[in-house]
Formats: C-alpha cells, structure tokens, sequence
C-alpha cells in the first residue's frame, strides 16, 4: 500500500487543470463556441482543434481519476467524519461559492457582449464537476474505508494481482465501454451536467481510487508499458484524424480516452514523482486559477475579440491576459486575504 505523498499525481492534478483552461481557451475560437455559452472570435482557427480532439477524450476523466486517487491519500491520515469535513470544505463550499458568486461574472459578461437580458443566471457551469466529486465522496466512502480498514484482503491481494499485468488495465475499461454503450449519450466528448458525464466521472474516481489502493503493481505496469500504450492511444487518435471529423464509435473513444489517461500515469510516475518548489506552489494555485479563470478569460474575449487583429494575435493574448489575470488575482487577493482563502477551498 502506498502512504507517501506522490508528487506525479500532484503535478498530473496541476496539469490537468491547466489543460482545461486551455481547452476553454480554444473554444472561443471554434464555429460554435457561442452554441455552449462562450464569447466566440468572428475569425476562427479551426486548426486548433486537432490537437483539442485528441485532447476532448480524456481531459475531464482524468481529473476524476485524480481526484479518486486523491481521496485514497486523504483517508490514511482521516476517519469518515474528518473526510467529509475536509471534502465539504474542499470541495463543496468552493462550488456553491462559485455558482452563486463567480459564474454570474462571466455569464453577464456573455450577456453584454451579445446584448441579451442580463438576469441572474443561477448554474455551476464550468465547476459542474466539483458537485459530481461530492457526490462521489459521499456514495463511495463507506466502501474506501472498508478498504482502508481492510489493507491485505481478499480484493486487494486480487486487484493487486490483476495490475501486474497489462491485461489487467483493460478489464479496467469494461465498465467504461459498457457505460457509453448502456447511456449512449449523444456526444462521448460532452460532459458536463449530463448523465453521461455523472456515470463516467462516478467510474474514473472510482477506478482512480482503487488503482492507487492495488498497490505498486499498477504503477509499474503502466510506467513499464508507458510507450506502448502511448502508441496505442496515438493509433486510434490517427484514425479518428483520417476520418475527418475526428469521429469513431463511442466503445472505441472510450477505450483511447483510457490508454491516454494510462499512458500520462505512466510518463508521470517515470519522470514527475519529485518535489519541487514550483509544483508546491502550483499545486496550492490552480485549483483557485480554475474556478475564476472564465472570468478573465470572457473579459479577455470582451476586449480583445472586437479588435480588428488577426486570430492568432488573439488567441495568443487571450492566454496571456487569461493566466496572468488568474495569477494576479491569486497571488494578491485569494492568497493573502484570509476570510477568502476558504471559499477557494484553501485552508486558513
């Protein structure tokens, strides 16, 4: 069983967050990024989205998979009762805070940039997925202390075993291919606040939770076959390219998006397992970043957008005003300010 801290899963939570402000980044840019709610550029760069369909099968699963794996760290060092203080501070307070505080700031700046009512708009938006962790936590943590209470059972010995082998990481992926084939939802890439994104996000914490509970095996399996399920995921991304609308059949979405999420585990624990002041400070940080960077990125938009300047002049500046606005604010202001800090789901 693994108790120490593990700094690859700490970077791979940093990247996958700032992976999403990137994604939201480059929606703005999309033909139909007004059609879900963004500020989007009279110009678009349509090439962008190359690399973003690789990108749009994995990205929200593996930060679910992260925070499973986070929660089995956090339960060594808590009872139930602690956990579920933690996680409500965590996770819970940020997300009503957010909904009633943050979004509305970028939902009207929607509004104004395209002359709509500018009524209160009551939604979680982008957090969406920080309600469905909740949720999790509270399904799932009378069976991870079972699990704790229980370190050299039956079912760890088994998983243990199973995780050894390459194999074993695709019988992780049964119950992912039997969700999109169960749910069929009408986008594999679409997520949020549907009851596609509720059942996948359920089974990537879970699986998160209990790759981390198999012990070293999981972590050795995928560092050791890191390039080969690097290969495999990249050949099924290819195939989707050459079809041309990056389309495939969901049972096969479902099992890249895997191989990619095993694959960043793999190279992760390789190289990324090591302390680092820059992680140290990142890792406090972008949990914050995340939660306000869609105001800055439609105020960025707002500006910038109408100017007559070529697209990836835009674009360039949207990320800089984007992640030197979330920064900023941060650093001065969520930081330092310590009745804020908590409504960020950062301690006192």
């Amino acid at each position: 069983m693994l108790n120490n801290r593990r700094y690859d899963i700490d970077w791979l939570r940093v990247i996958a967050i700032g992976l999403l402000v990137i994604y939201h980044i480059a929606v703005g840019f999309q033909p139909w990024g007004v059609f879900i709610g963004f500020i989007q550029n009279n110009e678009p760069l349509e090439w962008i989205w190359t690399p973003m369909a690789m990108l749009n099968v994995w990205r929200i699963p593996l930060l679910f998979f992260v925070s499973g794996m986070g929660v089995y760290f956090a339960i060594q060092r808590r009872d139930w009762k602690a956990l579920l203080l933690e996680r409500t501070k965590r996770i819970l307070v940020p997300f009503i805070f957010g909904t009633l505080a943050i979004v509305p700031l970028h939902v009207w700046l929607w509004k104004n940039y395209y002359h709509q009512d500018m009524e209160f708009a009551f939604s979680p938006m982008h957090l969406w997925f920080l309600g469905n962790i909740f949720v999790y936590v509270l399904l799932f943590f009378p069976l991870f202390f079972y699990l704790k209470n229980h370190p050299e059972g039956k079912f760890h010995r088994i998983m243990s075993k199973l995780m050894r082998n390459p194999l074993g990481l695709l019988l992780l992926m049964i119950p992912f291919i039997a969700e999109v084939e169960l749910v069929q939802p009408e986008s594999f890439e679409y997520y949020a606040m549907n009851e596609h994104g509720f059942w996948l996000g359920m089974l990537a914490f879970l699986t998160g939770f209990l790759c981390v509970y198999s012990g070293q095996a999981f972590w050795s399996t995928v560092t050791k076959w890191r390039w080969a399920l690097l290969a495999i995921a990249a050949t099924l991304y290819g195939l989707r390219l050459l079809e041309g609308e990056f389309n495939a059949p969901y049972y096969l979405k479902s099992i890249e998006s895997n191989l990619w999420i095993f694959t960043v585990f793999g190279f992760g624990h390789r190289y990324f397992n090591k302390p680092s002041k820059t992680l140290t400070y990142l890792s406090q940080s972008a949990y914050p970043i995340y939660i306000i960077h869609m105001v800055f990125l439609y105020l960025g938009s707002w500006f910038l957008f109408p100017l007559d300047m070529p697209a990836p002049y835009k674009l360039i500046l949207v990320i800089v005003f984007t992640f030197l606005g979330c920064f900023v604010t941060y650093e001065f202001v969520i930081r330092r300010i310590k009745w804020i800090r908590p409504l960020f789901g950062l301690k006192l």
